[in-house]
């Protein structure tokens, strides 16, 4: 895996955790106080400083086993009943 293509790989690893990670814990405000500029079912307090932190954490664990994969001859395209065959 190139460097290109381990940035590629974690950015979208890292984008497809945060939207799973962004409802985690998220209560909406029921009364949705306009006087505060909130609207009903905007979340109270969002968190998403630790959001985004735990997702860069779970993103950097996800990446290293695709990266251990991808690199591993278990699962490769150059050999075995995988590889591509020859023209």
């Amino acid at each position: 895996m190139t460097w290109f293509t381990g940035v590629v790989v974690y950015f979208l690893v890292w984008w497809t955790a945060l939207f799973c990670v962004l409802p985690i814990g998220v209560r909406p405000d029921a009364q949705g106080r306009l006087e505060e500029g909130g609207w009903r079912g905007a979340p109270v307090r969002h968190q998403l400083g630790w959001k985004v932190l735990g997702t860069t954490l779970l993103s950097g664990v996800i990446w290293f086993g695709i990266y251990l994969l991808v690199e591993s001859e278990w699962l490769s395209f150059r050999s075995e009943w995988l590889a591509i065959p020859d023209r």
